[in-house]
């Protein structure tokens, strides 16, 4: 079952960050159950030769990969989609017209402007894959990324976009857009994300949402959500780290 069936199924999905840039760190975090990792390219050390090791490293496993490039940019998404990348989180969409450009860039002519370069993709098998440029569209899912004061006010736009998969709330900026920075866990903050998990949820498509605090991730998934992004392999290392060294320091 593809990504996008998933998330238009019936069963809550889980994922985790991967933003450490390691092919290791990816196939560890690929066996552990969860149903997708989000490699991330905007905020992390990933680029487009670091993320073809670790697409490679979790391959085997049964775990969707959803990666964030740094911008939404045409030229990057058709290298990302070129390295075998299926499914695209794009950040900082405010516009219907932001959307439906990003389908485009998802698509080969006539249908939108993805460069055609099959015999030179990872994606195609170099070649390899039979009738890949004419079912290549069939194969992907876009998610647009909202996480500003103007993209909450357009998300039912966003969200009617042909072509747009799932809309993804980022309670971060979100918070920083609202005038509560560093608080993505502030009542007005919570409430913007729950009204627009609704209002995505309303339109057919899947609301996705990042909440790290298992309460918080619990509260989106009552509210509608459909794909909650629940940890990330660094922040994981790091207060397993703290928790360690706490056990065995002297207080």
């Amino acid at each position: 079952m593809s990504w996008g069936e998933r998330l238009r199924g019936g069963e809550p999905l889980f994922g985790m960050w991967v933003v450490s840039g390691s092919a290791y760190n990816a196939e560890i975090c690929a066996g552990g159950g969860l149903d997708c990792l989000v490699f991330d390219g905007e905020h992390a050390p990933n680029d487009v030769p670091s993320l073809v090791p670790q697409l490679q490293a979790v391959a085997p496993y049964p775990v969707e990969v959803l990666v964030r490039p740094p911008v939404g940019d045409a030229v990057l998404v058709k290298q990302l989609l070129d390295i075998g990348v299926r499914n695209l989180l794009v950040p900082m969409v405010e516009t219907a017209e932001q959307a439906r450009g990003l389908v485009s860039a998802m698509r080969y002519p006539p249908d939108g402007i993805r460069g055609v370069g099959g015999a030179f993709a990872r994606a195609s098998g170099w070649g390899r894959v039979p009738g890949y440029l004419a079912h290549a569209a069939e194969d992907l899912t876009l998610t647009v990324q909202v996480e500003s004061r103007r993209g909450l006010e357009e998300v039912k736009a966003i969200a009617a976009v042909d072509g747009v998969d799932a809309v993804f709330l980022g309670p971060a900026d979100l918070a920083a857009s609202l005038g509560h920075l560093g608080e993505p866990e502030h009542p007005e903050v919570l409430a913007a994300v729950e009204e627009a998990i609704g209002t995505v949820a309303a339109s057919g498509k899947a609301a996705c949402v990042n909440a790290f605090a298992e309460p918080t991730a619990r509260r989106y998934l009552a509210a509608g959500a459909r794909f909650v992004v629940v940890g990330a392999d660094v922040t994981l290392l790091a207060r397993g780290s703290e928790a360690l060294a706490s056990r065995y320091r002297a207080k």
